[in-house]
This record gives C-alpha cells, sequence and structure tokens, in this order.
C-alpha cells in the first residue's frame, strides 16, 4: 500500500457466565491483553480494574491500540480471578483466554466468542465480548465564502497563509466551496480565537495583504446561505493611515456546516466487507519453477516468494471477508487439455466455481496449479479485470440499498448500508505489462468513477518489491451505520 491505514481503536471488554474460582464468594476477574510482536512473543498491553465478586463483569478500563490494516495484529485477552495485590498474575486462578486479531475485532465491531483454558479446552459457560471504536476526532468543516468590494493592491508581506483557492481578476470573488478538519481549523474548540486572512495572489509568491479578521466557530456556524455571518476585512496598517477608513472589503461567510469524514474504520464497523480476489502471474519471466532462481520455484521447505505473498497478503484481507471463500486466478500459462494461452484459468481448474476456501484453499489451489501448466506468456491483466469487474456490476444488480432507522427522543435518523461490496483485485506479478492500456481501460468502463489503481514496480526480484496492483471495483458507499 501506498501508505500505512493507522488509526487508534479503543476497546471495551466484558465477560458472561465466569468459572467461579473462589469459595464462599465469586470469582473477583481482572483481564489483561497481550498482543504478539513480530517475533511471535506476547507483551502486555494493558490491564483493567479488578471487579468484585462478579461472574459476568463489564470492565470500566479500555485499552487503546494503534490498529494498523496492513498489518496482522494478534491479540491475547487473559481473565484471572485476583485474590491478592501482587502485580504477577501466575498465583491467581486462570478463568480462559481468547486468541484473535485486531482485524476480526473491528470488522465485528461488537466480537463475541467462548473463553477456552491452557489446554484449549472450554471455560465452562464462559464467553468474552471486545467492542470496537475508533477514536478520532474525524469531524471537517465545509465553507462557502465569498467577498464584496475588495481592495486593490496592498504592500504587507508579513505573516503565514494557506492558500484555499485563487480566484483571479476579481474584487467580488466567491470561491469555491471547501473543507478543513476541525482539528487544523481550532483544535476541536468552538469559541478558539480564529485569524482569517485575505490575500490579493502574486505568481512569485509575493502575497499581498487585503485583510483579516477574526472569528470563532459558535460565530461561523450562525452562518447560512439565507442570512450569511459578514465580517470586515481590516488592514491595520491603512487603517491607522485613513482616518475615514472602514474596511477593505467584506468577507461573507455563506455556509459553516461541521460534519463527519468517514473513514476506512467507519466503514469497515458499519459492516462493510471487502471481497478479495487473487490473480497469479504465470508468465515465463517468471523462470523456470524447477530451477532455484524462478520465483515459482519451491523450496525444500516447501515456500516460494509467491506463497509467502499469498499468505502474507492474504491473512490481513480474509478477517474482512464474513464468507472467506476467494475467487483464485492465473494468467499467462499453458493450460491443459488444449495448452493453449490463458489469461483467466481458475487455480482449481473450476470455471463454473472458482472460489477456494480461505488462504489456506487459495494456497493449495496454487500448489496443486504449478505443476499442471506451462509457464508463457506475455503479461494481460485485461481478462480477469473484466472479470471481476462484471462479477461487480452483477452484485450491483442484486444489491439494493438497506435502510436502518433508528428512534431517538426527539428524532429519526435515517442511515443507509453499503450499497455495493468493495472487490478487491490483487494482480500477484513480476512485471507490469508492456500495453498499460490494457489495464487502465477495463478498469474505468464499468465503474461510475474511476477505481484506485496503485502499480509498484523495482528493478530488483526479491517479491516483497514485486509489482503490486491494487483494483476497487464498486459504485460508492452509502453512509456508515
Amino acid at each position: 500500500m501506498a501508505g500505512q491505514c493507522v488509526t487508534k481503536v479503543e476497546l471495551t471488554v466484558s465477560c458472561e457466565h465466569l468459572l467461579d474460582k473462589d469459595i464462599g464468594s465469586k470469582s473477583d476477574p481482572l483481564c489483561v491483553l497481550l498482543m504478539s510482536s513480530s517475533d511471535n512473543k506476547w507483551y502486555e498491553l494493558g490491564r483493567t480494574e479488578k471487579v468484585q465478586n462478579c461472574l459476568s463483569p463489564k470492565f470500566a478500563q479500555k485499552f487503546m491500540v494503534d490498529y494498523y490494516f496492513e498489518i496482522v495484529q494478534k491479540l491475547k485477552f487473559g481473565i484471572y480471578d485476583i485474590d491478592n495485590k501482587t502485580i504477577d498474575l501466575t498465583d491467581d486462578d486462570f478463568l480462559g483466554e481468547l486468541e484473535c486479531t485486531l482485524g476480526q475485532v473491528v470488522s465485528s465491531r461488537k466480537y463475541t466468542r467462548p473463553l477456552v483454558l491452557k489446554n484449549k479446552r472450554p471455560a465452562g459457560k464462559g464467553t468474552i465480548t471486545i467492542s470496537a471504536e475508533e477514536i478520532k476526532d474525524n469531524r471537517v468543516v465545509n465553507f462557502e465564502v465569498e467577498a464584496r468590494k475588495l481592495d486593490n493592491k496592498v504592500r504587507d508581506r508579513q505573516g503565514a497563509w494557506s492558500l484555499i483557492y485563487v480566484v483571479k481578476n476579481n474584487l467580488n470573488p466567491t470561491w469555491k466551496a471547501f473543507r478543513i478538519p476541525l482539528q487544523s481549523l481550532c483544535g476541536g474548540d468552538m469559541d478558539k480565537p480564529i485569524k482569517v486572512e485575505c490575500y490579493d495572489y502574486d505568481n512569485d509568491g509575493s502575497h499581498d495583504l487585503i485583510g483579516m479578521f477574526e472569528t470563532t466557530m459558535t460565530r461561523l456556524q450562525e452562518a447560512s446561505r439565507v442570512s450569511p455571518a459578514e465580517f470586515d476585512c481590516i488592514n491595520s496598517k491603512k487603517k491607522q493611515k485613513k482616518k475615514s477608513y472602514k474596511n477593505s472589503g467584506v468577507i461573507s461567510v455563506k455556509l459553516c456546516q461541521v460534519v463527519k469524514a468517514y473513514t476506512f474504520l467507519d466503514y469497515i464497523m458499519g459492516g462493510c466487507q471487502i471481497n478479495f480476489t487473487v490473480a497469479v502471474d504465470f508468465t515465463g519471466s517468471n523462470g523456470d519453477p524447477r530451477m532455484p532462481e524462478s520465483l515459482h520455484y519451491i523450496s525444500p521447505q516447501g515456500v516460494n516468494e509467491y506463497l509467502s505473498a499469498i499468505w502474507s497478503v492474504g491473512n490481513v484481507i480474509q478477517d474482512y471477508d464474513s464468507d472467506k471463500m476467494f475467487p483464485a486466478f492465473g494468467f499467462g500459462a499453458q493450460v491443459p487439455p488444449s495448452w493453449q494461452v490463458s489469461h483467466e484459468f481458475p487455480l482449481n481448474f473450476n470455471p463454473s466455481n472458482p472460489f477456494c476456501t480461505g488462504i489456506e484453499g487459495v494456497v493449495e489451489a496454487y500448489r496443486m496449479c504449478l505443476p499442471q501448466v506451462k509457464l508463457y506468456g506475455p503479461t494481460n491483466f485485461s481478462p480477469i479485470i473484466n472479470h471481476v469487474a462484471s462479477f461487480a456490476n452483477q452484485a450491483l444488480q442484486q444489491t439494493t440499498a438497506s435502510n436502518v432507522i433508528s428512534r431517538t427522543s426527539s428524532t429519526h435518523r435515517h442511515q443507509v448500508l453499503p450499497i455495493v461490496l468493495p472487490l478487491y483485485l490483487w494482480f500477484i506479478t513480476k512485471s507490469l505489462p508492456r500495453n498499460q492500456s490494457a489495464v487502465i481501460v477495463p478498469m474505468q468502463r464499468p465503474t461510475h468513477s474511476p477505481p484506485a489503481c496503485h502499480p509498484q514496480t523495482s528493478e530488483t526480484a526479491s517479491f516483497t518489491t514485486l509489482f503490486d496492483f491494487c483494483l476497487w471495483v464498486g459504485k460508492g458507499f452509502g453512509t456508515p451505520v
């Protein structure tokens, strides 16, 4: 991916029907959270408070975790009956544990599973529920602003400024609508003073101050198109020089609307699923699979570069697909029985059902397919892109928007679930095709807006830097629930 998808997530834990280890009273449970490090060692992230005499605790202490979409973050929740004041948990009664990934928790929003003992047997009827909530002020402010009777140039090159939009040769400009993150604007404090400066733009960077004013978000939010919030644009130097000075123009704010900017996690927690399709490069440029220098060569340890890539990416994506049924294709090989070159063949050789069960199923299908095909060429993505795009169109026709109406004491809230599941098409390949138009054109044809395309290439043959190609096919999203 081009950049890390990271945010803060707050985890809330509760349990039901815990084992009772105390005599004459009930267990006094505490939850400890561990995370697996890169070397597969567990380290402690934090603990909740101890809840006295309770077999169905709702812990008040929450866990704050950095969430990375592109990393499999393994978690372990351990429940202990605390009967002393020592920090060491080895002398406390163990009530059960749960191992999962953070991806599983955030994709479920409320994740309930049975607790197990160290020997993996059920811990009685005990269950644990983890709820996830993204912690981020992701509100943005939408503005519509215009001005009238602005002064011509005055020389004042002091002060920092931020460019919104330039309206050329106009003393009565109407700027394009724009948005600013609320945190950047006022740190979330609606009464914090905000300085607004208006400049005469110069191409050489020597922008000339026309005037400025100060206000607050509280005042700006009073604006409407019917009744704009208006502010005198004041140039202090000009005001000092002229006794009759009134202003250097008037800035009129027609709209100041605070809205939520939905994040990746909002869609995931709102029920959005990711449909994942794999396409493996079987062109001859990979080298003879029987030779160690080939990317398809399976080592004595049973791995190769393609298998490593399938495992590493697939293990991340699968947490966001509820049925974990993944279509897997190959391209660029001669396939039996006709031995014609195919740029779209299922790894399991079943055209009517190319789905594999879990990432393990994709790996097994690849292992079975590799010795049965002959690597050939050229590199051609179009058939598989068209196949996935066709699947997206079918899903669009079959899926209707779901409406969720939740009542509050004063209003009805109308929310719409995502109308199309995003389809993630991943090409595992050694290099870009020579005719890149074969990639771009089919991508744009089936969709209302062009999906994202993020090709990356490298001169080296290391698979960690091989071409990674991502395609989202879909019509878009409604408002997350």
